[in-house]
């Protein structure tokens, strides 16, 4: 009798044991999913082009809450629908991780826009600390081909052209900004129409 009135004494702690562990387990899976969530992007309705990646909702007032909560971590200011579209590759076009120790062309075309820009960035978005101080060009400044075509050149050491170096860093994002631009956000770019991104070689 006395085993069971002490077993009987522990059922109920035994319950609260296993709540607790239920609930400690449902928070940490609920913040693990809240990190992959802030960091894979910002948030959902991803418009995607070949390497590249836009989320149209994130500068108008249908924005979700882990793209809020990101936007809010970053500092960033993001366009707005009526401004714009911000575009970000992480890859090449064959879909390897960009990576400062190669160099890449980035070779047109381009969507329909009045203006854009195409800039390198760190991960998180900041300007990359580079020996030749520059961090994009636009659709100003870039020099052409013959017929308007245009081709830029990223890589550590200085080339003719339209060049970008990553620095020293291994890794870095593109930026492709194109501003008062008629893309169709409900459909399906053609992803012809978005600059190739080409990796070369690799030191």
């Amino acid at each position: 009798m006395k085993r069971q009135t002490a077993f009987g004494a522990n059922r109920p702690y035994a319950k609260y044991l296993r709540a607790a562990s239920a609930m400690m387990g449902g928070l940490a899976l609920g913040l693990a999913a809240t990190v992959v969530s802030l960091n894979a992007g910002h948030g959902f309705n991803a418009l995607r082009a070949g390497p590249w990646t836009a989320w149209p909702s994130v500068g108008g007032p249908n924005i979700d809450p882990y793209a809020r909560a990101g936007i809010a971590r970053s500092g960033e200011a993001p366009l707005g629908r009526d401004q714009g579209l911000a575009f970000i590759a992480i890859a090449d076009s064959s879909g390897a991780p960009l990576d400062g120790a190669c160099e890449y062309t980035v070779v047109d075309p381009l969507p329909p826009a009045r203006f854009w820009t195409l800039s390198l960035a760190t991960p998180s978005g900041g300007l990359i600390d580079n020996p030749a101080g520059r961090y994009g060009f636009s659709s100003v400044d870039v020099l052409r081909r013959e017929g308007g075509g245009f081709e830029l050149v990223i890589a550590r050491r200085a080339r003719a052209g339209n060049w970008l170096s990553p620095g020293e860093g291994r890794k870095f994002v593109l930026m492709l900004r194109l501003y008062d631009t008629p893309l169709d956000v409900d459909a399906r770019p053609d992803p012809n129409t978005f600059p190739r991104i080409v990796k070369l070689k690799c030191a």
